[in-house]
């Protein structure tokens, strides 16, 4: 067992680190020396710079913030060593660690990552997870080497995807997770009886790649139900998207299906009612239940057909 306080760095950017930073911050035995986040840039259609959500909670605590461009130069690193960390904990931080920084504390680094490793090594794998229709997902937690999410794994949560699952939804839950994860992982680390980390599978490796906005464009070609999965993946960034009877929409809720419509044009209107707006698709039909016009606020499929009274005609 360690006797002094365990020093530790944490690496975060987005909402999605909250949860680890407060398990950092709350874990008996342990000193946060320091926190890393990527720094303030202009977000949102106004541009205005932001402060990202680690960055706001590690100064509210009176942890000090850095915030360099790169972790590639000596003099960051220098920075890094000054710090003396024990341990350095990274939590979709955004960007890469190289070689010398790994090698900077005691007991390495350690990554909390949103997948079942190696399944969905990379940027997005909640969404990916999502769009490709996985049963259910996890995080773990990795001991951090060179390469894309290729290091071994000390601990593991899952958890089932469920049909009402969103990219939000999932996020969230995973979110919490890994801060429940990482404690439960400095406990043990404290104790002596951390897990051995075991080596990821050489079968089963996929990639999460980045979201694009164009990504969002629902193809009607497609099966009801991976569009399904489309709209759950994006919502809440970047949100699917969609032409209904000549209007450009976003499209926030949707439902598969089955139904026969191989008569009909993918993305034709089969049925508009108060239920919802029935689009034929490569096979069965989605049903949209909540859009956002150009400029207007999310609504319900009832409350744009009141808007759009001659699409009802079609069904």
């Amino acid at each position: 067992m360690q006797c002094e306080p365990l020093r530790l760095v944490f690496a975060g950017t987005p909402a999605f680190a909250l949860p680890g930073f407060a398990a950092c911050r709350n874990a008996p035995g342990v000193r946060l020396v320091g926190v890393y986040t990527q720094p303030d840039r202009p977000a949102g259609r106004g541009r205005a710079v932001t402060v990202s959500p680690i960055k706001q909670a590690a100064l509210a605590a009176g942890v000090p913030v850095l915030q360099p461009e790169s972790l590639k130069s000596r003099d960051v690193q220098a920075q890094l060593a000054a710090l003396a960390p024990d341990l350095l904990i990274v939590v979709a931080y955004g960007l890469i660690l190289p070689r010398a920084v790994l090698a900077l504390p005691r007991h390495g680094c350690w990554n909390v990552h949103a997948s079942l490793l190696p399944r969905w090594r990379g940027a997005a794998p909640i969404q990916r997870a999502l769009l490709a229709g996985d049963a259910q997902t996890g995080v773990c937690l990795m001991q951090m080497q060179a390469g894309l999410d290729t290091g071994p794994v000390l601990l593991t949560r899952r958890t089932p995807i469920i049909a009402a699952d969103t990219g939000g939804s999932l996020h969230d839950r995973l979110a919490a997770l890994g801060g429940e994860m990482l404690g439960i992982g400095l406990a043990r680390l404290l104790a002596g009886t951390l897990p051995v980390a075991q080596p990821q599978a050489e079968s089963g490796v996929s990639y999460a790649h980045k979201l694009v906005k164009a990504e969002a464009m629902l193809d009607f070609s497609k099966p009801a139900p991976e569009l399904e999965r489309q709209v759950r993946a994006f919502d809440p960034w970047p949100v699917a998207e969609a032409g209904i009877a000549g209007e450009h929409v976003r499209v926030w809720r949707a439902q598969a299906l089955p139904a026969d419509v191989s008569g009909a044009a993918p993305g034709s209107i089969i049925d508009a009612t108060r239920a919802g707006i029935d689009l034929a698709t490569g096979a069965g039909v989605l049903r949209v239940l909540e859009l956002q016009r150009a400029g207007a606020r999310r609504i319900s499929a009832a409350d744009y057909l009141n808007a759009r009274p001659e699409l009802r005609a079609r069904g």
